[in-house]
């Protein structure tokens, strides 16, 4: 941003304080969400035991960090989308679609990558 008055130290602390005021929006307010985010906290144990190497373990972790920001994103798109009005316009529903798909194949290679561990795991 041009007019961006802070710097340094100032600037950090302001886009963290941005960052938990997003947090707190997106879980108060997307059920999605937060319950990916509460698969994902049971999920971090999980990957760790049935991981072969702390590679897979954190490759795991991350496919699901992933799906959380890709969640995160669609959310930011549905209140950009919203914000602009509440009438019916293709552009929108196209903006609000592509960012669900988004999510979709997060979740697919969220999935994939859940799928093929355990089959290593049952095989070992």
């Amino acid at each position: 941003m041009a007019n961006q008055p802070l710097k340094g130290t100032a600037r950090l602390i302001a886009a963290w304080r941005n960052s938990r005021a997003g947090l707190r929006d997106i879980w108060t307010h997307e059920e999605a969400f937060r319950m990916e985010m509460v698969i994902w906290l049971l999920s971090v144990p999980v990957a760790f035991v049935i991981a072969a190497d702390m590679f897979q373990a954190a490759v795991l972790i991350a496919a699901g960090m992933l799906l959380l920001i890709v969640e995160v994103l669609n959310s930011a798109i549905e209140a950009v989308v919203d914000r602009i009005g509440p009438e019916r316009h293709d552009l929108s529903r196209m903006a609000k679609d592509l960012g669900s798909l988004a999510v979709l194949l997060a979740t697919v290679l969220l999935t994939i990558l859940w799928v093929a561990a355990f089959w290593i795991w049952l095989a070992g």
